[in-house]
């Protein structure tokens, strides 16, 4: 999970690039880029951190140039700490490409392979974006014949990476002399959306980002998601071409976004984040009342502040009252996209804090978003009766995960993940909860699909079913033993 956003402004762009990656911040916090194009300079600069702290004034004013991308990373794939992993990466040919990509591939070993004894090309970093930028320079240097490069041509090269990757993938990309260019996978699991607004003499400025609040939040009105398998291609003069670049696209998007990882006041694939949330809340009450004595149940608490939809839905259909006994410190980060275990464990208790008149005495039902690891969930349980809680009836808004996610959240292994292996009265031990319930799969499906078209949800980690068709026991265990959570 990363968030990426381009720009085709008529006015120069660093600013709005950098205000977007700050709406996409809860995304990724490991590091940050922004690239923009001057003619025909390419201009890059990267850091550490979150955006507010990783440019500074000289930087923003050396992004020159009306185009521009940017990046916030989750590292998924690589190191997290590594430089030289942080996003954008550039290529010089053909013409010079700079490229964001949110997903991770499934096939790097064979594109490693291929990058190396086909295409001729050197990967200099173990990143899977890497490689991905340099497959579609080696498709779009097939394409360039002579001095130039239409949109056409750009089609067919994206069409080849199609052929050539496999996972997932949002990409946005900048071609010197030519314009931005946005696609995504044939299964659209990574999210990305196009939005548009006036910009100077009447011409259209544009936008592609990873949710709607990055669109809508900048002024910018929310046209349409970006297709599965389409690829739009914006050009120096802001006229926008768009073409389906894949023969057989299917809509299936993780449904990890929604339960956790977008904004609420994000709109993705059509689906609104918080409505599908308070629906997932509605759900769940129903199990909630089919496995625990509710009437024993004083209090509703929510862990801020994804689960908070949900859980006042919980409180609204059961009858029980809603309060809000956790408070988090806004400046620790979102615990679950930090690398490492240990540091996510230590970051449970400077995020959250426990008010104890909330507690004391009462039977309380805590609703989170999801159960990942445990490590979080187990803290908020023992403080929970540290300040004096009588029970604790512990509820997820997701099912079990049990597999590991391949598509670009940091769960590469089943020996951290709680639910792996175990039933859910193994899982609440491990808890120390008096009781536990968690989603039904059916219904977290439902609850998210309500009132659109969408049938299916990438959801591997709760299945073990693994969209793309590429991922089986072999590749599981390659993946546990070399990256790292």
């Amino acid at each position: 999970m990363c968030g990426i956003v381009g720009i085709a402004s008529t006015t120069n762009v660093n600013q709005q690039v950098y205000d977007a990656l700050g709406l996409l911040q809860h995304r990724g916090q490991d590091s940050t880029g922004i690239a923009t194009v001057d003619g025909p300079h390419i201009h890059i600069r990267k850091g550490e951190g979150m955006v507010r702290e990783a440019f500074r004034t000289r930087d923003m004013r050396s992004l020159l140039g009306t185009t521009g991308l940017g990046h916030v990373r989750y590292a998924t794939r690589g190191e997290a700490q590594n430089e030289l992993e942080a996003q954008p990466f550039y290529v010089n040919a053909p013409y010079g490409i700079v490229l964001v990509h949110n997903g991770n591939l499934t096939n790097t070993r064979e594109l490693e392979v291929e990058l190396a004894t086909q295409d001729m090309r050197h990967t200099n970093t173990g990143s899977d974006t890497e490689m991905l930028l340099n497959v579609l320079g080696s498709e779009l240097q097939k394409q360039v014949s002579g001095a130039g490069l239409d949109a056409e041509q750009v089609f067919t090269a994206v069409s080849r990476v199609h052929e050539r990757v496999r996972g997932s993938y949002a990409v946005i990309a900048l071609i010197a002399g030519h314009g931005l260019l946005a696609f995504r996978d044939p299964y659209g699991i990574r999210p990305l959306v196009l939005g548009r607004r006036e910009g100077q003499r009447g011409r259209t400025e544009w936008m592609v980002a990873s949710e709607s609040v990055a669109l809508t939040a900048s002024g910018y009105e929310l046209v349409r998601d970006v297709d599965p398998g389409e690829a739009i291609m914006i050009g120096l003069d802001g006229e926008l071409q768009a073409r389906q670049t894949h023969a057989s696209p299917t809509l299936v998007p993780c449904a990890f976004e929604y339960v956790y990882l977008a904004r609420p006041d994000s709109v993705m694939n059509g689906i609104n984040v918080y409505e599908s949330r308070l629906r997932l809340g509605e759900r769940l009450a129903d199990t909630i009342e089919q496995y625990t004595p509710s009437g024993n149940i004083d209090v509703v608490m929510p862990i801020p502040d994804s689960s908070r939809p949900a859980a006042m839905e919980v409180a609204r259909k059961l009858g029980i009252e809603y309060r809000e006994g956790y408070y988090k410190n806004r400046y620790v980060g979102r615990t679950f996209i930090m690398p490492g275990q240990e540091q996510r464990k230590k970051s449970v208790r400077e995020k959250l804090n426990a008010l104890a008149s909330e507690f004391e005495g009462k039977n309380v039902l805590v609703v989170d978003d999801s159960i990942v690891r445990g490590t979080t969930s187990r803290e908020i349980v023992e403080m929970t009766r540290n300040v004096g809680a009588n029970s604790v009836t512990f509820t997820s808004a997701a099912p079990p995960v049990r597999y590991p996610h391949v598509y670009g959240i940091n769960m590469p292994s089943r020996n951290e993940l709680i639910g792996a292996g175990r039933s859910i009265p193994e899982i609440r031990e491990q808890l120390d909860s008096d009781h536990l319930v968690y989603q039904e799969v059916d219904d977290m499906v439902r609850g998210i699909t309500d009132g659109t078209s969408l049938t299916e949800l990438e959801a591997s980690c709760f299945t073990g079913d693994y969209i793309t068709g590429d991922v089986n026991e072999e590749y599981l265990a390659w993946l546990e033993a070399t990256q790292l959570s």
